[in-house]
């Protein structure tokens, strides 16, 4: 072969490195999905009452795609038909029972607590809302083992995926 038509490809090394930064959140279409598809218990921190909330309507589109919701207020309200309860730790749970998703609807300056108290708790899976971000958090979460979603909404996923 001719030098001339010889192709030279660099090798690529791929060194991890702390750097005390991290990669931002990038959401996994397929733990969407599989969050979005498979009935669960949603545990909706910052459900109310309040019909003009939008965590109101997106409880009850969960309710729509077959979800289990628990409402997590601190007035702990009963909310389209769910006893409401004061925090994540008050919600019951078990191996056969679990909370699979806590959906967090507050303040991306409070959802870092929120998030500590889903791993504390056991859940399965923390998905912050449309404008919720918190990396730090998101990064805890990852690495206790639960699957992330954030700055996004299921009433968004759900069609996009092909869910409704």
């Amino acid at each position: 072969m001719d030098k001339s038509q010889v192709i030279v490809r660099p090798t690529v090394h791929t060194v991890a490195m702390d750097t005390g930064t991290r990669m931002p959140h990038r959401n996994d279409p397929a733990v969407m999905r599989r969050l979005l598809e498979r009935p669960g218990r949603w545990a909706v921190v910052g459900l109310s009452e309040n019909r003009a909330r939008v965590a109101y309507r997106i409880a009850e589109y969960l309710q729509d795609l077959k979800m289990e919701i628990v409402p997590v207020h601190p007035r702990a309200d009963t909310v389209l038909g769910a006893q409401g309860y004061r925090s994540l730790a008050e919600v019951p749970s078990s191996p056969d029972n679990p909370i699979d998703v806590v959906d967090v609807f507050v303040r991306s300056d409070l959802a870092g607590e929120v998030v500590d108290q889903a791993i504390a708790v056991g859940a399965k899976a923390v998905w912050l809302q449309l404008g919720v971000v918190d990396q730090e958090a998101a990064a805890r979460a990852h690495a206790a083992g639960l699957d992330v979603v954030m700055d996004t909404c299921p009433a968004i996923e759900a069609p996009k995926l092909g869910l409704r």
